[in-house]
């Protein structure tokens, strides 16, 4: 941008820029988002989702302290803003103060208990906590003495500084010795940068020079083993289990007698390929997740039950992860004969939980290509492997939108209320507002006004509970037309509810 553009000012709108920094932020351009956002709070600098998407890049970027004070600054007209209390929480926990990190954690899960995201965070900041308190000696490579000397005064440094080189040389290469397997394994690929830092400290002539700004070659080169060293600490206190997907979660379960295998063991292998496929398939890279699926299949499909004890289960977890690829990419058809044979090998072994992930995938593939009382008859056959309350709350609301299709309206308004149940029962605001929306649609379409009023006017309150806005204004839309209704005593009810499942 020029300095004339700049002059200007914004030449867009607040939400144009808003939307472009979130587009450059899946794309991982954090920098180029840091300045959209940036420049969307100077039209609006109060903007607390805005402040709140400027700290996620700058976390990603490494900047911690940015991003803490965007997080801070969106608390401040509301303490309880939960996205705020997040990010001030994932801040901090990246700054090491775990701690404090788990304050706000809990506060988060305190007001909304139904997030996943605040209770891994609790999660990883115990165990974090835990690794730190649980082995004290072995915490944090020690960066005392010397190396915390060059960060006192400037007159104190100066004195001693050619004194304490070689002091400090001796003094590395001593801790390193203690820790270098540990640091080894943490630092990784850095591992050899540090390697190279500390020979260069023993270059007398180099670290006597100094560079353009007039700071000294040894500042720089002892304030980078510092950093690293710092970071290795930080690595080793965090050791956190990392919560995954539900297909993810179930592989885990089924492989964790086997995880004290060597890494070079089939099994581990199949581990860390599953994985790729899932990290592929979450981040929108579908053609790749696809092809590393298939790959493994085949690699899989060659082993006897012997090399990989649990076959059967790997197959129809990749029968699930290709499926669900092919159900992306549209191809609906072998996406079904995937999940088909997932559901095949799942009965084959009695997995019950493998059984409910392909009864929920069919179900899926049913609905999308209009065929709703397949995914009805295949949905129902789920119903009693179900165990938790949210997907009750799913399943309950996604047949009862089936039936709405059928225009068996009384059937769906009976499982609206079998969701709202189930969401009222977690407390899950989300679920709530759409099995209200499915229990109004359906008396509307019954002709029952009044209860449609209610069950809407129950779904528009639980929309601003979400700050869910196109929620808000869809609701309200619908919702003027009702009174009409009552007001005229018209026999027929109004004809277009479809027009609410855009925002769901």
């Amino acid at each position: 941008m020029s300095d004339n553009e700049e002059g200007q000012g914004p030449k867009s709108t607040f939400s144009t820029y808003v939307a472009e920094g979130d587009q450059l932020f899946q794309k991982r351009e954090y920098v180029k988002a840091i300045e959209s956002f940036s420049t969307a709070l100077s039209l609006q600098p109060d903007d607390k989702n805005c402040l709140v998407a400027r700290s996620r890049c700058y976390l990603k970027l490494g900047d911690a302290e940015s991003a803490l004070k965007d997080a801070e600054t969106s608390l401040k007209d509301n303490k309880d803003f939960f996205k705020g209390l997040y990010q001030k929480a994932e801040a901090l926990y990246t700054m090491g103060d775990f701690e404090f990190a788990l304050v706000y954690y809990h506060r988060g899960n305190k007001l909304r208990p139904e997030l996943q995201e605040f209770r891994l965070g609790i999660q990883k900041a115990q165990e974090a906590i835990d690794n730190s308190v649980g082995s004290p000696s072995s915490v944090k490579l020690e960066n005392k003495g010397d190396l915390s000397f060059f960060h006192k005064s400037n007159g104190v440094r100066s004195k001693h500084l050619n004194h304490s080189h070689k002091r400090e040389s001796k003094k590395h290469c001593q801790k390193m010795g203690k820790n270098e397997k540990t640091a080894k394994e943490l630092l990784g690929e850095l591992y050899s940068d540090r390697e190279y830092l500390e020979k260069l400290l023993q270059d007398e002539d180099l670290i006597k020079g100094k560079i353009r700004t007039g700071e000294r070659v040894q500042d720089l080169i002892v304030g980078c083993i510092s950093y690293l060293d710092t970071r290795t600490a930080f690595w080793q206190q965090q050791k956190p289990i990392y919560a995954r997907q539900r297909d993810r979660k179930l592989m885990q379960q089924q492989w964790n007698r086997l995880l004290h295998k060597p890494p070079s063991d089939p099994t581990r292998y199949v581990l860390d390929s599953l994985e790729e496929i899932d990290t592929a398939l979450s981040s929108g890279n579908t053609d790749s997740g696809l092809k590393k699926a298939r790959e493994l299949m085949k690699v899989v499909k060659e082993w006897s039950g012997e090399v990989l004890p649990n076959k059967r289960e790997v197959l129809g977890n990749l029968h699930s992860c290709i499926g669900n690829a092919l159900m992306d990419l549209g191809n609906m058809d072998k996406a079904l004969h995937h999940h088909e044979k997932d559901l095949e090998l799942a009965k084959k072994g009695d997995l019950m939980d493998s059984k409910s992930r392909a009864l929920d995938n069919i179900g899926r593939v049913y609905a999308r290509i209009g065929k709703f009382q397949q995914a009805i008859e295949v949905w129902e056959e789920k119903l009693p492997l179900v165990c938790g309350g949210l997907e009750k709350a799913w399943l309950f609301h996604e047949i009862g939108r089936c039936y709405l299709e059928l225009k068996r309206n009384s059937e769906a308004r009976d499982y609206g209320s079998r969701s709202l149940m189930a969401a009222d029962d977690i407390s899950d605001e989300k679920w709530q507002l759409n099995a209200s929306v499915l229990m109004a649609q359906a008396e509307l379409k019954l002709g029952n006004y009044k209860a449609c009023v209610l069950h809407f006017e129950g779904a528009l309150d639980r929309s601003k509970l979400l700050q869910d806005d196109s929620a808000s204004e869809a609701i309200q839309k619908v919702n003027t037309d009702i009174p009409i209704l009552l007001s005229h005593s018209l026999p027929h009810p109004f004809h277009h509810p479809s027009r609410l499942w855009s925002f769901l």
